[in-house]
């Protein structure tokens, strides 16, 4: 794919490796450039590497250290603070989840992810690029 038609870097963030890897394919396929992390420190280390990131995707439940706290760490970044967030969890407690969560996440998303819908708001979040021939 042409550099020119890429969209935003996308930072994925989950335990589970085939989740990440059907996730950032997804992405990918958008036009979307994906890094991936497995744990809240990878994932801070690939925030050093790409500092371009305009999106974080995280599970909120990881096994050493959650997605809550990485979201906590981002907001008490300066320049990380605005980052936006897109939590997902395959739990049932979304309701409670979803309270706390409310003002620092854009949404949340049950696993398995609905993938039409996580697809709609990045289209919102980030307008596909429009091509040379939809100005004429």
């Amino acid at each position: 794919m042409p550099s020119s038609s890429l969209r935003e870097q996308i930072l994925l963030v989950d335990d589970e490796e085939e989740a990440l890897l059907d996730l950032a394919e997804l992405l990918e396929a958008e036009g979307f450039r994906c890094h991936t992390a497995s744990s809240v420190k990878l994932a801070l280390q690939q925030l050093t590497r790409h500092p371009d990131v305009a999106l974080v995707i995280t599970d909120l439940h990881m096994p050493e250290e959650s997605g809550i706290s990485l979201i906590k760490r981002l907001r008490e970044h300066t320049a990380r603070q605005h980052l936006p967030v897109i939590a997902t969890s395959a739990h049932a407690d979304m309701d409670d989840i979803s309270d706390l969560l409310r003002p620092q996440v854009l949404d949340l998303f049950r696993k398995p992810i609905y993938h039409i819908r996580l697809l709609e708001t990045l289209d919102n979040l980030f307008p596909k690029p429009r091509s040379p021939r939809d100005y004429s």
